[in-house]
């Protein structure tokens, strides 16, 4: 799940980053919906429900740590309100709503691999 998740946020990251491009192309290709704003939510909300899955899912099975789930929540909620600093600089506040997602899948990712790796468990130990 955490893969998935590193995979839709990349890829939502990626959506936002390149449409100013792409737009003046959009039209011609008939693929207008990809500018729209529920679109973008869309892709964003999916994102986020892969995330709180995985994350939760690591939390609850191996290591027990929250500050993941606090790194994708800061993320989502940059994320989501990408354009509270003006347009000029939604570019920025992209990349770091995404960095800090994407950040809490590999920390998650790790997490979990440490805790599978030790032999006594390590819910007990941390």
């Amino acid at each position: 799940m955490d893969r998935l998740g590193i995979w839709a946020s990349s890829l939502c990251a990626l959506h936002c980053l390149l449409l100013p491009i792409l737009i003046p192309l959009l039209p011609i290709v008939g693929a207008a919906f990809f500018a729209q704003d529920w679109f973008e939510r869309g892709i964003l909300s999916f994102s986020m429900i892969i995330g709180f899955w995985a994350l939760f899912s690591g939390f609850y099975r191996y290591h027990r740590q929250l500050y993941p789930l606090y790194s994708l929540v800061l993320g989502g909620i940059i994320y989501w309100n990408k354009d509270i600093f003006g347009e000029q600089y939604e570019p920025f506040t992209i990349a770091i709503g995404a960095m800090l997602i994407v950040g809490a899948h590999i920390v998650n990712l790790k997490l979990c691999k440490s805790c599978q790796d030790c032999e006594s468990g390590c819910s007990s130990e941390n």
